[in-house]
């Protein structure tokens, strides 16, 4: 296995860590934490707020859509008001002619 040939890392344990001299301890702590630091700066970047992806997801679904042509939007429009206004007028019609029959029932 490729682990095999990795080299044995220095385990840093309190006794060992003893055996430094301040100013070595001290840069350790210095890099260990600007590691932290920029370890959680790189994960904050990563993670927009909610606004932001919301946004940014909205945008990536909108270009998903396949838009009409202009041509193509025009045509399902007038199909619309057609089905609109016939449905209207049938349905005008119905209640039209149950109000008539509905009078000519209770008129008797």
């Amino acid at each position: 296995m490729w682990v095999r040939f990795l080299p044995r890392l220095l385990k840093i344990t309190p006794s060992s860590e003893a055996a430094f001299s301040p100013k070595v301890r001290l840069w350790r702590y210095i890099l260990r934490t600007k590691e932290l630091s920029v370890a959680k700066n790189k994960q904050a970047r990563k993670q927009p707020n909610a606004i932001q992806r919301y946004y940014r997801e909205t945008v990536g679904e909108l270009r998903k859509v396949s838009w009409p042509t202009r041509q193509e939007a025009v045509n399902l429009t007038y199909i619309t008001l057609i089905v609109v206004v016939s449905m209207s007028a049938f349905l005008g019609t119905l209640d039209y002619l149950f109000n008539r029959l509905f009078a000519l029932i209770l008129s008797f």
